[in-house]
């Protein structure tokens, strides 16, 4: 029987492509549903029972990680893979750390796409081959207290020296000027951190990155 297959993202265009690449592969995978956004996305999977949640790690309202949290708290057999644009281990850890069964990349060809929903299907993990090299590199590293400060509360190196400068007290502007980089970057970056570190603003998370020590 074919694999199952629900689509998330809050880009219709990024679904239309997914079913686009998927159609050839009709005798091994079947995409019962898709959900733009993720408001109607758990009435949907409840509906439909499929066998693999496909969703996107970034959407405007919800993050496909608390998502996925939530899918599988409500649904623990339910496997869920997260596709994403970042190419960082630590997306990777906290993919796993909430239950995904696999993290792909958007790159992905339309054959190895296929191959990762099998191999999810028939019990293992998906994960992008040269991300799961760098992750038990990341990993060994972080055992051995070699990396920067942070990175065991899941902030990436970018992440972390932004959070730095937050204490510091500089703006989203100051912080893109001395980065060289756009604001709203900036602001991307920070609203992983307070989902990472559970705070809801700057202050509070300067407030934490000090008390937790993660600058010394």
């Amino acid at each position: 029987m074919p694999v199952r297959v629900v689509l998330i993202d809050d880009h219709e265009m990024v679904i239309e492509g997914l079913k686009a690449m998927l159609t050839p592969f009709a005798d091994r995978v079947q995409v019962v549903g898709e959900v733009v956004g993720a408001d109607n996305a758990l009435t949907v999977i409840d509906q439909l029972d499929p066998d693999i949640v496909l969703c996107d790690v970034r959407m405007h309202r919800v993050s496909g990680l608390d998502l996925c949290r939530e899918i599988r708290d409500r649904r623990p057999d339910q496997k869920v893979i997260l596709l994403s644009v970042y190419d960082d281990e630590q997306y990777l850890f906290q993919a796993m750390r909430v239950g995904a069964a696999g993290y792909l990349l958007k790159g992905i060809s339309s054959d190895e796409l296929v191959r990762q929903l099998d191999r999810v299907q028939a019990g293992a993990s998906a994960i992008d081959a040269g991300l799961a090299a760098r992750a038990a590199e990341t990993a060994a590293r972080l055992q051995s207290d070699q990396f920067w400060p942070g990175a065991r509360h899941g902030l990436t190196q970018r992440e972390s020296e932004i959070l730095s400068l937050v204490v510091t007290g500089l703006s989203n502007r100051g912080i893109a000027a001395k980065l060289v980089i756009g604001e709203e970057t900036v602001k991307t970056h920070l609203s992983s951190v307070y989902r990472k570190l559970g705070v809801r603003d700057r202050t509070s998370a300067a407030a934490m990155a000090l008390r937790e020590g993660i600058f010394r």
